[in-house]
């Protein structure tokens, strides 16, 4: 059996020591919202070794890095779409409800 490409071990250590840094990261508390931006950035890194080396993206016909592209750009989108749902929406006070305890729907209570 042939040994695989040194590029592809070396991209898979490098994707493992991204994956050993993105765990550490989640015990490092860091001030604000730091913790995401940093995480962030380590999966923008992985996905950038993944469309580089796997899928030869870089290297590959026009067509198919539009069709990347096109397919980035509606992620965006819906990225996008999403955020401003979340960000346009009002946080009302539920008031002084009581906890839900279970006991509220007993059958034979209807």
């Amino acid at each position: 059996m042939k040994a695989p490409p040194l590029p592809l071990l070396l991209t898979w250590a490098a994707l493992l020591a991204l994956l050993a840094a993105t765990l550490a990261l989640s015990y490092v508390p860091m001030p604000g919202p730091m913790n995401v931006v940093v995480a962030l950035g380590i999966s923008v890194a992985k996905a950038l070794l993944v469309l580089a080396l796997f899928m030869k993206l870089f290297r590959a016909p026009a067509l198919t890095r539009a069709a990347a592209a096109a397919g980035l750009f509606w992620l965006a989108v819906l990225f996008a779409l999403s955020a401003t749902d979340y960000l346009t929406r009002k946080v009302e006070h539920a008031g002084d409800l009581p906890a839900p305890t279970g006991r509220e729907h007993q059958p034979g209570n209807r």
